[in-house]
């Protein structure tokens, strides 16, 4: 039999160093000596590896005089090659990944890379880019530049490092198409914060910056307000230029809004690429079930059909996102009602079949709480439910749990406070109604349950009213656009999204949206498919985001040399 030993075992290493046994050189940094074994050196970097083998001392010598490095830093070094650890902090990581740089020790970067990345947040996140660029760690630059991309209006608001940028670094963010900005006066808005803070210095940079904001994209009362009348805007004629140019695409596009083009997703200066994508699944179009999953680009206001590999066509289903799958949970379609269950990767698109219920469910109310998926309730089309299940994704596992009080079908349910809510909609004929929970950004440290929509057992209402855990009150909300029950709804961005379901008459395509803020319902785009009793859900910072929105003509590679790129690094500079 062939023997599984490890190629090193580090513990005996440590163990020979801490007892002093045969070591064969020494290592000595700022006064301080290092006994040590020249093969785990050797091991843990080429650069002790060339300087054994070159004979830089005498043969009988074995002392090594280090210099220009600490004898802290060095400990650190002979720590890492005995033991492959060492313990990282805020106070130590830009000195570690210094030495480990310059002494090419991999394993000791990668540990350091690791920690950066791990704290990431709004304040250093511009530092530890220039970090691993400098220092190339492509994973660790790739993480912070998209962390950069994606809290960009944070950014902009908290951070002091935004107006540290130089020119070419602000450049090759706001070219993006990944920047995820809500409205493009935001960059436009950057931009100014950043040439405010050294006018006499940046000022020159306003035209070449301007050209990289997709002006047009503003909304026009803002484009008027903001951009045409801006004092830095009136006082250069080539940004007058840029801002005519643009305002003349804007009525260009309007031009083709107005003739229905906008449903192509037409524009002259496309959109940037939304960070979340809210999809539509499955549910009954007219009389039959279907399998479509459509996608809203938010950014340019455009559904758009996903093509993956068919899955099953189903509707009064449940739908759940978890460890990045999208889980579709019972359901039923014109064969009858299903304990089935499917897992959907959405990098892949492809569908799997996972561990069944234990009970055939449709109308089922599906929760996430603590990573495992519960299914509480639905109806088999004889008997209505009261009876749980969880799901353990780990183990491909449901489990039965203890019942519920009432049998409930076309039920919804939320989490609030770390506990399951469920709400009865088709029970002695109370009014059905979609839950769901405000996002927690928009509401800062409140949630709230809105209640919207439903079937009050005589026709399809259009009233909302939102409940507030912490006075335990509830309050009305501006009603809805549109009467309608059975449809998807969800949250991102901070708004409120209603979708499809029933009219009343008929399978509806028409989608609104709410804004707390100004609470106020907008109509948003139609989707291309009418649909109702189906699921959404919200899919964010995929790593193949274009293949769920609107085409855009990818942007041209830039080439930035290291000086511009990266100003010289000081001492302290990345904040952990």
């Amino acid at each position: 039999m062939e023997s599984q030993i490890p190629a090193v075992n580090y513990s005996v290493l440590n163990e020979l160093r801490l007892e002093g046994s045969f070591f064969d050189v020494v290592i000595c940094a700022s006064g301080v000596e290092f006994p040590a074994h020249k093969n785990v050196l050797c091991c843990c970097s080429p650069y002790f590896r060339t300087l054994f083998s070159k004979g830089l001392n005498q043969k009988n010598d074995k002392v090594y005089n280090i210099q220009g490095i600490s004898s802290k830093m060095m400990e650190m070094i002979i720590i890492f090659a005995y033991t492959q650890t060492v313990p990282v902090t805020r106070d130590n990581v830009e000195q570690l990944m210094a030495v480990a740089n310059h002494f090419n020790v991999s394993g000791l970067l990668q540990i350091c890379s690791d920690f950066l990345e791990a704290h990431l947040h709004l304040h250093n996140c511009i530092g530890i880019c220039r970090l691993a660029y400098y220092y190339s760690c492509p994973k660790l630059r790739i993480s912070a530049f998209e962390f950069i991309l994606q809290k960009f209006e944070e950014l902009v608001r908290v951070s002091e490092e935004f107006l540290q940028l130089t020119f070419a670094e602000l450049c090759d963010i706001i070219e993006r198409d990944e920047l995820n900005v809500r409205n493009e006066s935001l960059v436009f808005t950057a931009v100014l914060k950043w040439i405010s803070h050294h006018p006499h210095d940046r000022n020159g940079f306003l035209t070449r910056l301007l050209s990289k904001v997709r002006l047009s994209l503003i909304d026009q009362d803002l484009f008027l307000d903001n951009v045409k009348n801006n004092e830095y805007v009136k006082n250069n004629k080539y940004c007058r230029s840029l801002v005519y140019i643009a305002f003349l695409q804007a009525m260009y596009d309007l031009s083709f809004n107005v003739s229905g083009a906008s449903h192509c997703g037409y524009r002259s200066v496309h959109s940037r690429l939304p960070f979340s994508v809210l999809l539509s699944i499955g549910g009954w179009s007219g009389n039959r079930p279907t399998n479509a999953i459509e996608a809203y680009d938010s950014r340019a206001k455009v559904w758009t059909d996903v093509i993956c590999e068919d899955g099953p066509p189903r509707g009064f289903l449940g739908t759940a996102y978890l460890k990045g799958y999208i889980y579709l949970i019972g359901g039923s379609s014109s064969l009858g009602f299903y304990n089935k269950v499917c897992s959907f990767d959405p990098v892949k698109k492809v569908w799997q079949e996972v561990a069944p219920m234990h009970t055939c469910r449709g109308y089922v109310s599906v929760v996430v709480l603590n990573d495992l998926i519960y299914a509480m309730g639905g109806y088999d089309g004889f008997t209505r439910f009261n009876t749980v299940e969880k799901y353990n994704s780990d183990t491909n596992q449901w489990t039965l749990l203890s019942a519920m009080h009432e049998h409930r079908s076309d039920a919804s349910a939320t989490t609030l406070h770390g506990k399951v809510r469920c709400h009865e909609c088709l029970r002695e004929k109370l009014r059905t109604r979609s839950l769901v929970l405000a996002d927690q950004m928009l509401l800062l440290v409140l949630l709230q349950i809105y209640i919207c929509g439903g079937f009050d057992g005589d026709s399809c209402v259009n009233s909302v009213e939102a409940y507030n855990p912490v006075t335990d009150t509830w309050r009305t909300v501006p009603s809805m656009i549109t009467p309608r029950s059975n449809f998807g709804i969800e949250t991102m961005e901070g708004l409120l999204y209603i979708v499809g379901g029933f009219d009343g008459f008929s399978t509806s395509a028409k989608v609104e949206s709410y804004n707390k803020e100004t609470n106020e319902w907008k109509e948003v785009p139609d989707m291309n498919t009418d649909r109702s009793e189906f699921s959404c859900c919200v899919l964010s910072g995929l790593p193949n985001i274009r293949e769920y929105v609107v085409y855009r003509e990818p942007p041209a590679p830039v080439n930035l040399s290291m000086e511009s790129k990266i100003p010289a690094l000081r001492s302290g500079e990345v904040e952990c």
